[in-house]
Order: C-alpha cells, then sequence, then structure tokens
C-alpha cells in the first residue's frame, strides 16, 4: 500500500510559510477552536481534509493543490517551482 505523501508535505509546507497549525487552520476556514487539531490529524494522517479544504489549505499557503498529491519529491518540487512561477 503506499503513503500518502498529503501529511508530510502539509507539515512542511506550513513551517516553511511559518504558521502555527491554529493559524492556518483558521486561515482556511476552520473554526477557531477546531483548527488546530484539525490541522494535526492531517498532518500525523490520521484524518485526510476532503478536497475542498485542502484547496482553502493551499490557498492560504500559495501552494497548488497538486503539490500535496504529487508521490515523488522531486515532482512536488516541479509542481511548486512551476506554480510559483507563474503566479
Amino acid at each position: 500500500m503506499v503513503e500518502s505523501p498529503l501529511p508530510k508535505r502539509l507539515k512542511e509546507a506550513r513551517i516553511a510559510s511559518g504558521m502555527s497549525q491554529k493559524v492556518l487552520g483558521i486561515a482556511a476556514g476552520i473554526d477557531e477552536f477546531s483548527a488546530s487539531p484539525r490541522i494535526n490529524q492531517y498532518e500525523t494522517g490520521k484524518h485526510s481534509p476532503d478536497y475542498l479544504t485542502l484547496h482553502r489549505i493551499a490557498k492560504v499557503l500559495n501552494i497548488p493543490t497538486a503539490y500535496f498529491y504529487a508521490e515523488e519529491d522531486d515532482l512536488a518540487e516541479v509542481i511548486r517551482l512551476y506554480f510559483g512561477s507563474v503566479s
């Protein structure tokens, strides 16, 4: 079984942005009282966000949603760099 790259990529992107789990969650439209626990659950792989939630998180982090789904690290980096060059 292939492990989802989403938890690792989400945590790396959030840390690189300098945001706390709570700040990211609130900015993505998650209730302020559950924002930190929910982002933590996404980062640990306990739960996965639905597509719309991940899309909002990606917008806050200024990263394309596809970045979180790329299985290979090199491909994820290409997606991130390309998005940065056209946005």
